[in-house]
Parts: C-alpha cells; sequence; structure tokens
C-alpha cells in the first residue's frame, strides 16, 4: 500500500488502531532485556513504540507515513517518552544492519513480492543474540473480516514465514485464531501469524 493510502488511513484524528499496545507484544515484552535498542517495524502510529519506551528501552520506529511518525511524536510526548521516527518504504530500502538487540512489527502488512525483503531488513537489523517478534494476519483472516487488509496479497503464508526463519532459534511460532480490539480496524477474532526468534 502506498504512502499517500496510510498518510489518509493515520489522517483520523482518533488513533486507529488505538493507543495500547498489542496483547501479543505486551505478554512477550518481559523477555526483552532491560535497557534495549529495540526497533519497530511499520509502526504507524507508535502504540507498540511508546509501550516499549515507558518501559526503558531506547526506541526507533520505522515508518512511511509522515502522519502516522507525527502521531507517534504526539503519542510519545503525551507519555512522557522520547522515540526516534525514520520515514522509509520498508519495501524498497533496507535498515542498518546489526544495530538492535530487538525488532518487533505489529500487522506490518506489505504485498507478497516485497515480503521478505522487509522480513530480511528486519531480521538482519538485529544484533546476533537478539530476538525478533512479530505478529501479522495470516491468508485466513480474509474469512474472518475483522481487520487488516482486504486482499490475500497483503496477508502472509505460514509456510513462508517458516522458510524465511528457520536459519535462527525458533523460540515461539503459532498460527491460528487470536481475539484482537485495537482501536476502530481491528475488531474481534482474527486468524494470525505470531513469531519469537532469536538471531
Amino acid at each position: 500500500m502506498s504512502k499517500e493510502h496510510w498518510d489518509n488511513s493515520f489522517s483520523d484524528k482518533v488513533f486507529v488502531y488505538g493507543e495500547n499496545e498489542n496483547v501479543f507484544i505486551n505478554n512477550k515484552s518481559d523477555m526483552i532485556p532491560p535497557h534495549s535498542k529495540v526497533g519497530c517495524f511499520a509502526e504507524g502510529e507508535g502504540r507498540n513504540a511508546v509501550y516499549l519506551a515507558k518501559l526503558g528501552h531506547d526506541i526507533t520506529t520505522y515508518d512511511q507515513s509522515v502522519i502516522g511518525l507525527e502521531k507517534t511524536k504526539d503519542l510519545a510526548s503525551q507519555n512522557n517518552v522520547d522515540i526516534e521516527t525514520v520515514e522509509i518504504d520498508l519495501t524498497k530500502e533496507k535498515v542498518e544492519i546489526n544495530q538492535y538487540d530487538v525488532a518487533i512489527m505489529v500487522f506490518g502488512h506489505v504485498p507478497k513480492q516485497d515480503q521478505q525483503f522487509l522480513m530480511e531488513s528486519m531480521i538482519g537489523s538485529v544484533k546476533s543474540g537478539g530476538y525478533v517478534i512479530f505478529e501479522v494476519y495470516s491468508e485466513a483472516q480474509m474469512a474472518y473480516k475483522t481487520g487488516g487488509p482486504g486482499s490475500v496479497d497483503m496477508l502472509y503464508n505460514p509456510v513462508d514465514i517458516l522458510n524465511w526463519i528457520k536459519a535462527y532459534k525458533c523460540i515461539h511460532f503459532y498460527y491460528g485464531e487470536a481475539e484482537r480490539n485495537e482501536g476502530k480496524r481491528h475488531s474481534g477474532l482474527g486468524h494470525v501469524i505470531q513469531v519469537v526468534i532469536k538471531k
């Protein structure tokens, strides 16, 4: 989806995915070492970034939407934390390698032709021994209609993801249903893929 799409999507005065962190990120946040350097990929309006910053981590967010990044800064200011924001098209440009202790992504949906590029960039940004934590909607989400892209081309196949992470230690892999009520765009039972790997 284009920069213009996401700028329009985030131009709503409210936080369209809410101001609270994703449930999976909350559940896995205790495994992040204290004062970690964390990269938040396709972070949108910043809800997960702000949550992790409040836990004492050093946060950088990446998104192509200027409006999303502005809302991230606003939410950070409201919560008295500092977050570095970077405007980037994650389907065309890779993030600098070996700089983070942890990388996260929540519902970072891109076309199938770009998914491996995004995954390699996210994994590559993490130092050896670091963690990659993400949750995305699976292709099965099309039947649920409770959030996420309206095209199967923007959703993830679990076999693809297993292939992209097979070189690393898999700590957590889940493919199945999950209840997600996050803002007005994620409402109810959906079908997700969750991953935690150690590089």
